[in-house]
């Protein structure tokens, strides 16, 4: 989780892999209305969000041997309606700052649907999961190599003392 230009769909992948996990890309499943209004540049409401989020609870639930979900879950509403649908449901929090943020999502332009002007919003949403449970903070900037091992080696404790 974390805002537009983390780095959520590449540590997905690779976390994912690593761990032969589903991968449930959150941006595959938004409605075609709140595409048109991220490419348009005009944020996201939580109404919006709504069946989005109701959407990914499902597909969690349908993945009961487990998954990696991508998703922004910039709000701690979005994360317990999240949590409540997935009981146990954890979440990678890649911290990045507003600069290298906006550099990530300007480079992908043309691919992604996500317009660039978005990213204060993003900002401006989010409210930092620190001092949530189940929760694993990481600097975004790291090398996903490295990402990937620090979830995994997460995980992996969290099952150990489960």
């Amino acid at each position: 989780m974390g805002v537009a230009g983390c780095g959520k769909s590449s540590l997905g992948a690779a976390l994912a892999d690593a761990e032969g996990l589903a991968l449930i890309e959150g941006d595959d499943h938004h409605s075609p209305a709140s595409r048109e209004k991220m490419r348009q540049g005009i944020a996201l409401t939580d109404a919006d969000r709504d069946g989005w989020l109701a959407a990914l609870g499902q597909l969690l639930q349908a993945r009961p041997q487990g998954a990696v979900l991508t998703c922004s879950a910039l709000k701690r509403a979005y994360r317990d309606r999240l949590r409540s649908a997935c009981p146990g449901l954890r979440f990678v929090f890649l911290e990045i700052d507003r600069a290298s943020a906006g550099q990530r999502v300007a480079a992908r332009a043309g691919t992604h649907f996500f317009s660039s002007s978005l990213v204060d919003s993003q900002f401006a949403t989010l409210e930092p999961p620190v001092g949530e449970p189940g929760v694993l903070r990481l600097d975004a900037l790291a090398p996903l190599s490295t990402l990937q091992q620090q979830a995994s080696a997460w995980l992996a404790a969290s099952q150990e003392s489960a």
